[in-house]
């Protein structure tokens, strides 16, 4: 086995550890319980993402994927923020209201 070789099993075998970790992503997006839960699992999605790209490219060797790759972690950050605004403006409003705010499930 050459070393070229070995790097495209390392690289299949990541991709599939990395294709388990979207999918859990997606039970905590999917399942919650609550808003910050949801908003940690998208922005691991998005990191999980932006590795399966990064393995994409050591796999067929072009450099376009790294691009995608770069364009989807800065679209995801501010999708994080924005997501984290959100979150804060409505947990004001619930402050504001007087409504019970939410207990951190242990």
């Amino acid at each position: 086995m050459t070393g070229a070789d070995f790097i495209i099993v390392c690289a299949g075998i990541s991709g599939i550890l990395v294709a388990v970790g979207v999918t859990f992503s997606f039970i905590r997006l999917a399942r919650g319980p609550s808003i910050p839960d949801r908003v940690v699992a998208l922005d691991m999605m998005t990191v999980a993402i932006v590795a399966i790209c990064g393995i994409a490219s050591i796999i067929s060797r072009q450099e376009a994927y790294l691009d995608v790759a770069l364009v989807l972690a800065l679209v995801g950050f501010l999708a994080n923020v924005a997501l984290a605004r959100y979150a804060e403006r409505r947990r004001i409003r619930r402050d504001q209201a007087g409504a019970p705010t939410e207990e951190v499930q242990e």
